[in-house]
């Protein structure tokens, strides 16, 4: 039982795909990382009006939408692994899992309300 309830928050059931998955979405996170980093230095006098066409366009707007998930879910794993490894209390873990899971999830609306209002 205690296993089961173990393996039934984490991401994907095992910990080598969680660990992968976990690598893929920072690869999103670091290329989301680099265009911005690319849109900066090529706009060294940048003012609001050219940061808000940038996030108005679709493509970047989808990427970041993509990218607040990729956050999201990679921070999930990482959060999950620490509290799994040393929460041993049952009721205490699921409580701090789903504390974690809701401040995620206002953290991603939250960060979606802001994205599409920049448009």
């Amino acid at each position: 039982m205690v296993k089961k309830l173990t393996t039934d928050m984490s991401l994907t059931g095992n910990g080598l795909r969680d660990w992968l998955v976990q690598r893929f979405f920072s690869l999103i996170i670091a290329i989301y990382f680099l265009v911005l980093l690319g849109f900066f230095i090529l706009h060294p006098q940048l003012n609001y009006s050219t940061f808000q066409h940038f996030f108005a366009s679709t493509w970047i707007q989808v990427f970041t939408l993509i990218t607040l998930l990729s956050l999201f879910l990679h921070a999930w794993v990482g959060i999950w692994t620490v509290i799994t490894d040393y929460v041993n209390p049952i009721a205490i873990r699921l409580t701090i899992q789903a504390l974690v899971i809701l401040t995620l999830l206002i953290y991603f609306f939250w960060g979606v309300e802001i994205l599409w209002k920049l448009a």
